[in-house]
C-alpha cells in the first residue's frame, strides 16, 4: 500500500510517500499562491491508495482530495520519533511560525508551544531581512558564519528589525556583521524558550529554518544537550502524516 503525506505549509507543500513503511519518495515545493494546486500536482504525480495532510492548509487538502488530517504538532512527533526514537523534544522554525514540542515515547506528545502569530525568527523573517541586506536568503548564512563579530540587533519585529537593519547600512555597518547579529538574536530567542518549557535534549532541529546552517551552529552552541539533523528538515511533517495514515487510525 502506497501512503501519501502532504504538509501543506504556508511557504512549501512537502509531500513524503510510503510503501509498506518504509519511504518510496518525496518532494518539497514551493507554495505559491495557490498551495491547493500544488498539493494536486503531487498527488497526481504518483497516485497513492491513502492521503493524509497537515499544516495550515490540511482541511482545505481534507474537503478537496478527501484527504485524512493531523495537526502540525501530532506529524512532527510521529516524524521525529521514526527519523530519531532517542528524540525527547523538537524545534520546529517554519515559514510563518515556529514550534517547540517534549516527546514521550513513540510519538507522543507531552506538551507544545506554538507561535504563530508572530513571524520572529521565521523564514519569512530571514527573507526580509535577506531583502534588506540586498542578497539572497541562502547567502545570509554564509555571511553570518564568515563575520569575525556580531552587530546587536535589539528587535525581532519583522517591521521594525528591517528599519534597524536599514539604518545599520546607512551607519556603515557591513553586511556579514548584521547578518551575523540576526541570527544571534533569533538563536537566543529560540534557546529561551526552550530553556522556558524545558525542551529535553536530545533536540532535533526540524523545518526550513534548519537548513540555515548558521542556525545550526549557533543553537548548538548554545544548546545543553545534543542537537539532532537530519539533510531533509522540512519533510518531517510530511513523513509523521504519511505513518498516520499507515497506522490505519484514520
Amino acid at each position: 500500500m502506497l501512503t501519501l503525506g502532504l504538509d501543506v505549509g504556508s511557504r512549501t507543500v512537502d509531500a513524503v510517500w510510503l510503501a509498506d513503511g518504509a519511504v518510496a519518495d518525496r518532494a518539497v515545493f514551493d507554495a505559491g499562491f495557490e498551495p491547493q494546486e500544488v498539493a494536486a500536482l503531487l498527488i497526481g504525480r504518483r497516485p497513492c491508495d491513502r492521503l493524509v495532510a497537515t499544516g495550515y492548509g490540511r482541511h482545505a487538502a481534507a474537503a478537496r482530495f478527501g484527504a485524512g488530517v493531523i495537526t502540525e504538532i501530532g506529524a512532527y512527533a510521529l516524524g521525529a520519533a521514526h527519523l530519531f526514537p532517542q528524540a525527547r523534544s523538537i524545534l520546529d522554525i517554519g515559514g510563518q511560525d515556529t514550534k517547540v514540542i517534549l516527546l514521550g515515547t513513540r510519538g507522543r506528545v507531552l506538551d507544545f508551544e506554538m507561535n504563530d502569530k508572530c513571524a520572529a525568527g521565521t523564514g519569512r523573517f530571514l527573507e526580509v531581512m535577506a531583502q534588506a541586506l540586498g542578497v539572497e536568503p541562502d547567502e545570509l548564512a554564509a555571511a553570518a558564519l564568515a563575520a569575525d563579530s556580531a552587530v546587536t540587533v535589539s528587535s525581532m519585529c519583522t517591521v521594525f528589525a528591517e528599519s534597524e537593519v536599514v539604518g545599520l547600512i546607512h551607519r556603515g555597518e557591513s553586511r556579514a556583521r548584521i547578518a551575523r547579529g540576526l541570527h544571534e538574536a533569533i538563536a537566543r530567542r529560540m534557546l529561551s524558550t526552550l530553556r522556558r518549557v524545558t525542551a529535553a535534549p536530545p533536540l532535533l532541529f526540524a523545518g526550513g529554518g534548519a537548513r540555515n546552517s548558521a542556525l545550526v551552529a549557533l543553537i548548538a552552541a548554545g544548546l545543553d544537550g545534543e542537537l539532532l539533523t537530519t539533510p531533509e528538515p522540512q519533510i518531517v511533517g510530511a513523513l509523521g502524516a504519511a505513518l498516520h495514515g499507515a497506522r490505519d487510525t484514520i
